[in-house]
């Protein structure tokens, strides 16, 4: 009997090695829900899959019904994305993006917009220089983290929605916990570390703004980092876990001469 099949576009967030010259794919569909699937064959130099279902890859893809894990039959290549592939900078900070995708999507929850945006910010970090790369990373993460129902609060009082005034030395009391920045009054009360008050800014603009923007902003890769660390503290306490790609990119030095 032959087994239903169905059709997706989708984005390749992860690749999982089975068996000899199988591979697991973990995708993102265009409804926002997650999608795991075997192509198998795909290690092998001279399959089709090879060069259609690269990480960070948009495809159209024609799958068949498992019982656990459904199947690949057919792929089309939409967007390759091979800049993201080419170098290890733009590599190291398309990570962050499929890991924290993986991480908050599942297999038959929906995120509106959710594909759309993580598409549009692989294009641009493709479009992008190096050094611009880290920006386009941080202000996905911040959407993503928007649209998935847990935005930081960054221009009032998380705990009571009272201003927020920085301390003296250009600080402001942060708690992921209570929601996002806090004030004086309520620090007493909850745990909470610090952000710089420019951190916040760029936040900020990083949510309101298209990814055109954010790469012609020409954000410092400090600030960017900056703006990186408050995300990992973020997915620390609202999807419990690091992101080890992030810690990665803190690690690593490929961004100290830029």
């Amino acid at each position: 009997m032959a087994h239903p099949t169905y059709t997706a576009r989708v984005i390749v967030v992860r690749k999982t090695k089975l068996r000899e010259s199988d591979l697991i794919l973990t995708l993102l569909a265009e409804d926002g829900s997650q999608l795991r699937a075997v192509a198998k064959g795909a290690r092998k130099p001279k399959s089709s899959f090879a060069s259609r279902l690269e990480l960070f890859s948009v495809a159209d893809v024609l799958c068949a019904k498992g019982r656990s894990l459904d199947v690949v039959s057919e792929a089309r290549l939409v967007e390759g994305n091979a800049a993201l592939r080419g170098d290890i900078e733009r590599t190291s900070a398309a990570a962050p993006i499929a890991e924290l995708v993986e991480r908050t999507t599942q297999a038959g929850l929906e995120c509106p917009n959710l594909f759309a945006m993580t598409q549009t910010a692989l294009r641009a970090m493709c479009d992008s220089d190096a050094a611009g790369a880290p920006s386009i990373a941080a202000g996905h993460l911040l959407k993503a983290f928007a649209m998935t129902g847990v935005r930081p609060v960054l221009s009032e009082c998380a705990a009571c929605g009272n201003p927020v005034t920085p301390l003296p030395d250009g600080s402001l009391a942060f708690s992921p916990r209570e929601g996002g920045v806090i004030c004086s009054h309520c620090r007493v009360h909850t745990e909470a570390g610090y952000i710089d008050a420019q951190t916040a800014e760029w936040s900020n603009f990083l949510l309101r703004s298209t990814f055109s923007d954010i790469a012609c902003a020409r954000m410092g890769v400090r600030e960017a980092f900056s703006v990186l660390d408050l995300c990992q503290r973020w997915c620390l306490e609202h999807v419990g876990c690091r992101l080890r790609s992030l810690s990665f990119m803190f690690t690593s030095g490929l961004y100290e001469s830029k």
